[in-house]
């Protein structure tokens, strides 16, 4: 084990490393070489706990190493290959060093042992990911990433605020499993779960992502919400809050789906939509739960991906985002390979058999079954109908088919992405198909062994059925299913009203008041100003009753700008101290 390089540590020099390269082939050799040394570096490690550093009364721990800790390290070393590998034609080096900051600070958070350095972590993750949206350049990319940065800042100060109260309650800073009962674990908790985008903190997420770039919001689907799925799976397994929680947000990011016509804002949704799954398999707490939680978010990754990715070069190609512009415009013509990919990701997000995500969604629902949990089961299948529904129907119906409303035939501008993005999609294609047919590669990666069948024939037959049924329904409904030109309203109307009215509040009655206030404070400074060079006024407005000065005319008048003091009053009082300090010495 190469115990003098954390994983974080080598996406870090990787960051540095790359602004300082000035041949561009060279810098994208090195781009993919670091993430081929990360997961080199991965294989060598065994289970244990490394890289331990003493600050004040405290260990850091930058490495506990675990058979959970891995199979998430595996996943997004995995997913930073096939991310950078479809950006690698971006001539901005600040887009990939703002990336594998990203990268290098989710793997930091993964391999924590305690909650100093995964705090630190955390935050570096919000800090440089914000980049990502930053770099599309548009007014609403900037507006985005500022409301998304003030919400992780502020969900990293409840987090912080718990880890205070936690360390000065317990004594101790080891990342583990919490007493769910003290405040100071309810507000990790709410830390974590902002991340993780639980309704109702949940609308950065489909705020943000569209708004990134093309390449960045593939980074940006693998590492923030599955990092705190992470954390929730080593600090609150079997809390029955998060039961319900992950149930609703199964359910509540299908239906925002479907009244959404930006494709990628769709896919964000189905993102808070599948982690609901997982938060809801951390919940149920039992072994085939977590193995489930685990198993999903490593699939997910991969098949998120290559959504993210289909759609982006639908974009790159179009310059279109949205359903009622792309329908009716026979894509499916001049992008065939694109959409071959992308529908490998569609039929895995809907966990088609075969494909990676029935593989890894079966297990959590049944770990629902099986802990008698009935409502749960229910509320989970009929997310995954709406999901097969929206991002396996509608939006590769709506965006390589479907029927125009206007004039327009075709975009003569499209065509097939650049070779390293189809690359990277067919990269991501493999894998979503190979752990799909073969899931033992997978489930020898989980926490726990692992005895479950995917496969069994009342499986197979339920979500084929549920398949079926879903696509019967699409066919009869097609005409109403189409993209619609609207705005759905999310809570994030809360916060963007509030800081409307905030931002008014402080240009206006806060300014105004201010300025107020700075006018007053400013005469009483000028006014002690000229008291400071003349004290002789304070004795003598003192003994006139504190009326002013006489006014020019009068019998007596004063120039209390030119008085001084006499040298001899300060020479005797220097005299006097000095003195006074000479006999204190002698004394002594």
């Amino acid at each position: 084990m190469i115990e003098s390089i954390p994983p974080f540590l080598i996406y870090f020099i990787g960051a540095l490393l790359l602004p300082v390269l000035r041949n561009r082939r060279l810098k994208q050799a090195v781009a993919l070489l670091i993430p081929v040394l990360a997961f080199t570096n991965l294989l060598t490690m065994t289970t244990g706990t490394y890289w331990t550093i003493g600050f004040l009364d405290y260990d850091l721990v930058f490495g506990k190493v675990d058979k959970l800790a891995l199979v998430f390290g595996y996943v997004f070393v995995i997913a930073s290959f096939i991310s950078i590998l479809y950006a690698i034609h971006i001539k901005e080096t600040g887009q990939h060093t703002a990336a594998y900051l990203y990268v290098g600070s989710t793997l930091g958070v993964v391999f924590s042992g305690e909650l100093f350095s995964l705090f630190v972590f955390w935050e570096l993750m919000a800090a440089s990911s914000v980049f990502l949206i930053w770099y599309s350049r548009t007014k609403s990319s900037l507006n985005a990433g500022l409301r998304y940065i003030l919400v992780h800042t502020t969900g990293g100060c409840i987090l912080l605020a718990g880890i205070v109260m936690h360390v000065n309650a317990t004594g101790s800073i080891e990342f583990t499993v919490f007493d769910f009962q003290p405040l100071a674990s309810k507000l990790i908790l709410l830390g974590f779960i902002i991340n993780a985008a639980v309704p109702p903190f949940h609308a950065w997420l489909a705020d943000a992502y569209p708004e990134a770039t093309i390449t960045g919001a593939v980074f940006m689907t693998a590492f923030t919400t599955k990092s705190a799925v992470y954390v929730l799976i080593r600090s609150f397994p079997g809390v029955e809050l998060l039961v319900w929680l992950g149930a609703i947000m199964a359910l509540y990011g299908v239906v925002y789906a479907v009244l959404e016509n930006d494709i990628r804002r769709l896919l964000a949704y189905h993102i808070i939509s599948q982690v609901g799954y997982m938060v809801c398999g951390v919940g149920l707490g039992s072994q085939l739960a977590i193995n489930g939680a685990s198993a999903h978010a490593f699939c997910h990754i991969l098949y998120k991906a290559v959504l993210f990715m289909g759609m982006g070069a639908v974009i790159q190609v179009t310059g279109r985002r949205k359903l009622t512009d792309l329908q009716g415009r026979q894509l499916y013509k001049k992008m065939p390979i694109t959409m071959g990919l992308y529908m490998i990701g569609a039929f895995s997000i809907s966990a088609v058999p075969l494909f990676n995500g029935f593989v890894s969604k079966t297990m959590v629902v049944a770990a629902a079954g099986g802990l008698h949990r009935p409502s749960i089961e229910l509320m989970l299948h009929l997310a995954s109908v709406g999901t097969f529904l929206h991002t396996g129907l509608k939006l590769p119906w709506g965006t390589w088919f479907g029927k125009s409303e206007s004039g327009e035939k075709s975009i003569p501008r499209a065509k097939e992405p650049p070779l390293n993005m189809l690359l990277a999609m067919g990269l991501g294609a493999v894998l979503c198909i190979l752990t799909g047919i073969y899931p033992k590669i997978l489930y020898d990666l989980l926490p726990y062994s692992v005895s479950f069948q995917p496969y069994e024939a009342n499986r197979v037959i339920v979500m084929v059925q549920l398949l079926l049924l879903t696509l019967a329904a699409f066919w009869i409904f097609l005409d109403k299913l189409g993209g619609e030109l609207s705005i759905s309203v999310d809570t994030d109307w809360f916060y963007r009203i509030l800081g409307r009215k905030l931002f008014a509040f402080c240009l206006g009655p806060l300014e105004s008041t201010r300025s107020r206030a700075q006018s007053i404070v400013m005469i009483i400074v000028l006014r002690l100003a000229q008291i400071s060079q003349n004290p002789r006024q304070i004795a003598i407005a003192l003994t006139r009753g504190g009326e002013s000065p006489p006014k020019e005319g009068a019998e007596e008048v004063e120039d209390f700008s030119t008085f001084k003091t006499p040298v001899g009053v300060g020479a005797c009082l220097s005299l006097l101290i000095l003195c006074m300090l000479i006999l204190i010495g002698i004394t002594r």
